[in-house]
């Protein structure tokens, strides 16, 4: 299959996958839960024993996110302050993170030491990339050094798989045995989850077909 037509079903797919969520999001967000999200994600943290960890609101839809550099589990204003299954599921998952920082879980710390770099490939590869194709008749080399800034932002996606994953088992886990879910509720927060993970994996895989493509390039040349 063309390496353009993946790339193709990529962006297709992770539109439908993005649009899912959303609508996933809205609907679970309807079904009354027994805490907040703030209040989800202090009761894992204490039932963890973790006391370091501080919760903050902020601005945006889905901008949820643990940051492990000032130890802030960062909720949206829809997921902090409300009581519903959509926020007490995406609040255990974002925990679930600094569960993973707390014990070490290996592939957050490689994905903790890949940030700088990723941030650098960012920031360089695109212009890297597009002067490499350029000048490629005259010197490849550039055309490759962009190549493998970029293979550390596909790579950084992949680590990111497990890390994403892990999070959600330890959230539905935690959810479930402490009774912050029954069996209604906990499908509900499995599926919320469930489509919030298949767009790390749409990411991941439109990120190598755009690496293989670039590789294609050069290959040719």
């Amino acid at each position: 299959m063309s390496i353009w037509l993946i790339l193709i079903a990529v962006m297709i797919a992770s539109a439908i996958i993005q649009a899912v969520l959303t609508s996933k999001f809205d609907e679970y967000s309807k079904v009354p839960g027994k805490l907040t999200g703030e209040e989800t994600a202090l009761k894992m943290l204490r039932d963890n024993g973790i006391y370091d960890v501080t919760v903050a609101q902020v601005d945006g839809i889905l901008t949820d996110h643990y940051n492990p550099t000032t130890k802030t589990i960062n909720l949206s204003s829809a997921v902090f302050s409300t009581a519903s299954v959509a926020a007490e599921a995406i609040a255990a998952h974002e925990t679930g993170h600094a569960i993973q920082h707390a014990m070490g879980y290996a592939p957050l710390k490689m994905r903790s030491a890949l940030v700088p770099v990723v941030n650098f490939s960012n920031m360089a590869v695109s212009w890297v990339l597009l002067i490499g194709v350029l000048l490629i008749e005259l010197t490849p080399t550039v055309l490759w050094v962009g190549i493998g800034l970029f293979a550390m932002t596909t790579l950084f996606s992949f680590i990111t798989l497990p890390v994403e994953v892990n999070a959600s088992a330890r959230a539905i886990e935690w959810l479930d045995h402490s009774g912050i879910t029954d069996l209604t509720t906990t499908p509900m927060a499995k599926d919320a989850l469930k489509w919030a993970a298949y767009t790390y994996v749409i990411a991941a895989i439109g990120s190598l077909a755009t690496l293989l493509y670039y590789i294609g390039i050069a290959r040719r040349r």
